[in-house]
């Protein structure tokens, strides 16, 4: 194990607390939403998922860096949280197949992040008094950083889709496949591209203000809403896209912030949770089958229930059993559905999965 002498950093949370820990790596000042993360594994595939755009992430697990980043194991095509903070962080990897170590991969990809924070203590004080903006840095001039921390924009009302989303068409997966999908890219993980094309469809991923008239015009067998960050109420080109396929009864799926979409589309408000959902061991029920699933869930926005159960033309699919907020909605006469949580489990457990063989069956 490598020890290394690294410069003081410190955590300024918007409401005033402070917490003191150490560089990791490069000296520097980082801005975001500060949420947390539960998983014990995954952390390549976290830091690399677009739904965290914006934000500085806080791992619970004690642990981070210790079995190195692996080229197989992201989400985009390169860091999307704005930060992170850790307590014990390994500058050393065990695992024989790993590509390099995940300091070497911050440098790589410009990020600050500071360790030797009490993460205990920072989580229970954000399940207490819920997520909000802060500021990592190892400058010193706190008036300065609380003057800038200031400036920067809530997440409530926030649209951040445009800043992760692909600037132009792209095609996944072999294009002799059985199926077509079109995808609209607000957020969207590789692993759903890769759950979609083994299971014999050919993707076209599009940008997050495409029109219904240029992904109908691929003819598409489907159409998928994927996930990503922000708030969904200012995605009103996406909410029309959704009203228009919803209206010609045509297959639509949704994971996570197209979960959202689908239900704005219906009239169905959303709203900013206290702390969110962030990890891969989150309890959701089945309403249908009556079947539990553990699943990995990363979100920091929620369908009204109240108004999922006043449509008529909804049903709740799903629902998260911690709290009981939803976790999946289908309508009744149209062949469409949506969940809160990720299926493609990247990282997280498998039970989940058979949505996609949901979505595939729609298709037949």
């Amino acid at each position: 194990m490598r020890y290394k002498s690294r410069k003081k950093a410190v955590l300024l949370l918007a409401d005033g607390t402070i917490f003191y820990g150490k560089a990791i790596g490069k000296e520097g000042t980082a801005f975001g939403e500060v949420c947390f993360n539960t998983g014990m594994t995954g952390y390549q595939e976290i830091f690399t998922d677009p739904s965290y755009f914006g934000q500085l992430m806080v791992t619970a697990n004690v642990h981070i860096g210790n079995y190195g980043v692996n080229d197989n194991e992201m989400e985009s095509n390169d860091i999307k949280i704005a930060g992170l903070i850790c307590k014990n962080f390994s500058y050393d990897y065990s695992r024989d197949d790993s590509s390099g170590s995940l300091e070497d991969f911050f440098e790589t990809h410009n990020l600050f992040a500071i360790s030797d924070v009490d993460t205990r203590a920072l989580v229970s004080y954000i399940r207490e008094n819920g997520a909000m903006n802060a500021v990592i840095s190892t400058e010193t001039d706190l008036d300065t950083l609380k003057k800038q921390l200031a400036e920067v924009p809530h997440m409530e009302g926030l649209e951040l889709a445009s800043k992760v989303s692909t600037k132009e068409p792209y095609y996944f997966g072999d294009e002799n496949a059985t199926y077509k999908i079109a995808a609209l890219d607000i957020g969207i993980k590789k692993n759903i591209l890769r759950n979609f094309a083994k299971r014999d469809a050919r993707i076209k991923v599009f940008p997050y203000n495409a029109t219904f008239e240029e992904l109908s015009a691929w003819n598409p067998d489907g159409y998928f809403l994927s996930n990503g960050p922000g708030d969904p109420q200012p995605l009103a080109e996406a909410q029309v896209l959704a009203k228009k396929i919803i209206e010609k009864n045509l297959p639509l799926f949704g994971i996570c912030l197209g979960h959202q979409v689908i239900a704005l589309a219906n009239g169905v408000s959303t709203y900013k949770m206290h702390n969110g959902h962030r990890g891969i061991n989150h309890p959701v029920k089945n309403l249908k089958t009556g079947k539990g699933e553990i699943t990995s869930q990363n979100h920091g926005f929620a369908v009204n229930r109240e108004d999922a159960e006043a449509n008529p033309e909804l049903e709740i699919s799903h629902v998260h059993l911690n709290d009981h907020t939803v976790a999946g909605i289908a309508m009744k006469n149209k062949k469409c559905f949506s969940v809160q949580y990720h299926p493609e489990a990247s990282p997280g457990p498998h039970d989940s999965s058979y949505l996609f063989d949901q979505f595939i069956d729609l298709l037949k």
